[in-house]
């Protein structure tokens, strides 16, 4: 079967996340699960698109910092749906069942554990941190508390992922001794919207990030920026490092070496071409390329075995 980026949202996202949810919350009186979201930027909105749609869903709490969206939010919500600029008012709410968080990378960390303090269970986009001490600190506080935190890497979820993974389990591809990933797009240099700055309050959007002056730049493509991402590293090869560690049963790398440089996009803190090799135990490494100068070939991962190589992306499965 063929699927789109379109289906990928609909039948991966959505799905995982309204099955995950309603599974492990406490149905209301009306078996509803009864979601609130936290940073209702264009992805986060995607996804309340295709939740508001699942059977025994209800959004019923929507906060945003920026007013603009967080209206926007509030018209693909439940009619009655309350809106919140902090998002402590969602989880002082006790009719949330759980959230879910769409804010920017370095708000994971506070967010997700404030909000399974306050005994909602969380999907949380990716990268799951900001950083690597942010994680560990987040499991600690997972694994102390009832809640189920789901994160964004949705290829888990999806059925021709599923069979690549039973594929490599068989025996089929022989030993695999290298993974090669690739993500490819093409990211605007300006030409940013507008920004109505006085509905937007910009100091609860830097949060932890140090103190600095509004940068539009830094607002829309704040994955490249290291105060508030890790850029493409975190932003795309995330989704295939959790594939390799999925496919190929491992928990962590032995040593990695990355080089990145901003041919295009100086503006940038973060490369927008880039290139890393890691060694994984199970004697095998894995290569990535990446670069936001062109989108031709877009994702997908290539593990080659001695007796077969797998290729994957989120439109096919080939072996």
């Amino acid at each position: 079967m063929r699927y789109t980026r379109r289906a990928f949202l609909t039948t991966a996202s959505a799905a995982a996340i309204g099955t995950r949810l309603a599974a492990s919350s406490v149905q209301g009186a009306n078996d509803r699960v009864r979601v609130g979201v936290i940073g209702t930027g264009g992805r986060a909105r995607g996804l309340m698109n295709q939740l508001k749609n699942l059977s025994g869903v209800e959004i019923t709490a929507v906060c945003d910092v920026y007013e603009p969206r967080l209206l926007q939010a509030a018209e693909i919500a439940a009619p009655a749906a309350a809106r919140a600029v902090d998002y402590r008012r969602l989880l002082d709410n006790p009719d949330i069942d759980a959230v879910l968080i769409g804010s920017p990378d370095h708000w994971h960390r506070t967010m997700t554990i404030d909000a399974v303090s306050a005994g909602k269970d969380v999907y949380v986009e990716k990268p799951i941190s900001h950083t690597i001490e942010e994680g560990a600190e987040m499991v600690r506080a997972v694994e102390a508390s009832t809640r189920v935190v789901q994160t964004g890497t949705q290829q888990r979820s999806w059925d021709h992922w599923k069979l690549g993974k039973e594929i490599v389990d068989s025996g089929r591809l022989g030993q695999v001794t290298f993974v090669h990933s690739y993500w490819y797009q093409q990211a605007g240099t300006g030409n940013f919207q507008p920004v109505d700055l006085a509905r937007l309050d910009w100091n609860a959007w830097l949060g932890s990030a140090p103190d600095q002056p509004f940068d539009p730049r830094r607002f829309y493509q704040w994955r490249h920026f290291w105060d508030f991402g890790g850029g493409q590293l975190t932003d795309l090869m995330t989704h295939w490092i959790d594939v390799v560690h999925w496919y190929l049963d491992v928990e962590a790398p032995l040593a990695a070496v990355t080089t990145g440089a901003n041919y295009r996009i100086p503006a940038w803190d973060a490369p927008d071409t880039v290139s890393a090799t890691i060694e994984f135990p199970k004697d095998f490494m894995a290569a990535h390329l990446g670069s936001y100068v062109s989108r031709v070939d877009d994702g997908g991962l290539e593990f080659r075995g001695t007796l077969a190589t797998l290729k994957i992306d989120r439109s096919r499965l080939a072996v």
